[in-house]
C-alpha cells in the first residue's frame, strides 16, 4: 500500500479542478505557512475524500449505494462536500466528541450523521458495519493510498509555490496528511510529525516499530483523535524518515491564539498543532532553515479563539 511521488502527481491531475490551490503566506523571514484552513470543507480533508472516489469510479468500482465514512468530523465534512459535489449520498459516522460546529456542517452539506461511541474508532467500527450492509463505498480518514495520495497534493503545490523549502511540519493523527506530504516532497524537504502529548499515535507507532493503540484524550481530539496510526500511513512515514515531536494543550492553545492575535488567522486546534512546536521549542530550527508549517483545519467554533 506505498503511495509514491508519481501517485501523488496522478491525484493533483485527477482532482485539480475540483479542489483549491490554497496560498503559502511568509509570516516571518524563513518560516511560511500553507493556508490549507482556506480548503473546500475547511480542511485539507477534501483532496484524499475526491481522490478515494474518483479513483474508485476510474476503476469501476460502484457508488449508486453512496458513500460511508467514519470521521472526527473534517473528514466528515469533507466527504459530505465531495458527495455532494459528484451527486452521491453520504452518510457519516462521528464520535460523541465531535464538535457541534462540524455536525452542523456536515447536516448543513445534506450528509445522514450517526453520533456513536466515544472517539473514532467507535464511529469507525459502526461505520464499517454499514458499509457491510449497504454496499457503500467506504472512504477511510486516512488509512487507503488513494486518500494519502491525495493529501500529498499539499506537499507538491507547497514545493511548487515556494520554490522549496528544508522542513515541514505537519499536524498529525492518523497519519494520512503527513504521510501523503512526506511522500510528494521525498528527497526535496525532511518532514517532522507533530501530535499532541495526549495522543502520541505516530510517536509510540515509531518506538514500538508499528502502529498500537494509544489513549485519545486532549482539546483536538476531535481532529487528531485516532487510536492508532495508519499501517499504510506508518510505513509511508518510516520509509521517508518522518521525525516526531510532542507538544502539549497548553501549547496548541497558545499557538491558535497567537495565530488569530498576530496574523487573524482562526483555526482549530489541530489547525495550529504544527505552529506549536515552533513556538515552544519542540522543534527548533537550525540557523538559515526554511520552515513550512501547513496549518491544516479551520472547523472551529470563533468565540473559542480568546
Amino acid at each position: 500500500m506505498s503511495v509514491t511521488r508519481g501517485d501523488t502527481e496522478r491525484a493533483a491531475r485527477r482532482i485539480g479542478g475540483r479542489i483549491r490551490r490554497t496560498p503559502v503566506f511568509e509570516a516571518a523571514p524563513g518560516l511560511l505557512f500553507k493556508m490549507e484552513f482556506l480548503q473546500h470543507s475547511g480542511s485539507f480533508k477534501v483532496r484524499g475524500a475526491f481522490n478515494r472516489v474518483l479513483s474508485a469510479r476510474e476503476r469501476g468500482e460502484p457508488t449508486e449505494h453512496g458513500v460511508v465514512a467514519a470521521s472526527g468530523g473534517n473528514h466528515g465534512v469533507a466527504v459530505a462536500y465531495v458527495a455532494r459535489a459528484l451527486g452521491v449520498r453520504a452518510e457519516i459516522f462521528v464520535p460523541e466528541i465531535t464538535s457541534a460546529v462540524k455536525v452542523d456542517g456536515l447536516r448543513a452539506l445534506g450528509a445522514e450523521v450517526t453520533q456513536t461511541g466515544a472517539v473514532y474508532a467507535d464511529a469507525l467500527l459502526a461505520s464499517r458495519k454499514r458499509v457491510a450492509e449497504t454496499g457503500a463505498l467506504e472512504v477511510h480518514a486516512y488509512d487507503h493510498p488513494d486518500v494519502i495520495a491525495g493529501q500529498g497534493t499539499v506537499g507538491l503545490e507547497l514545493l511548487e509555490q515556494t520554490g522549496g523549502v528544508d522542513t515541514v511540519l505537519v499536524a498529525t493523527g492518523g497519519g494520512g496528511l503527513v504521510s501523503g506530504i512526506a511522500a510528494a516532497v521525498a528527497g526535496e524537504a525532511a518532514v517532522v510529525a507533530v501530535e499532541p502529548e495526549r495522543i502520541p499515535t505516530f510517536n509510540h507507532a515509531l518506538a514500538a516499530g508499528a502502529p498500537v493503540d494509544v489513549p485519545v484524550s486532549g482539546i483536538a481530539a476531535d481532529s487528531l483523535g485516532a487510536t492508532r496510526l495508519g499501517e499504510a500511513a506508518f510505513e509511508i512515514a518510516r520509509e521517508q524518515g518522518v521525525a516526531s515531536v510532542l507538544v502539549s494543550d497548553e501549547a496548541i492553545a497558545r499557538a491558535r491564539e497567537e495565530l488569530w492575535r498576530d496574523y487573524r488567522i482562526a483555526v482549530e486546534p489541530a489547525g495550529a498543532t504544527a505552529f506549536a512546536a515552533l513556538r515552544c521549542g519542540a522543534y527548533r530550527p537550525r540557523e538559515g532553515e526554511r520552515v513550512a508549517v501547513v496549518l491544516c483545519g479551520a472547523n472551529t467554533d470563533p468565540s473559542t479563539l480568546s
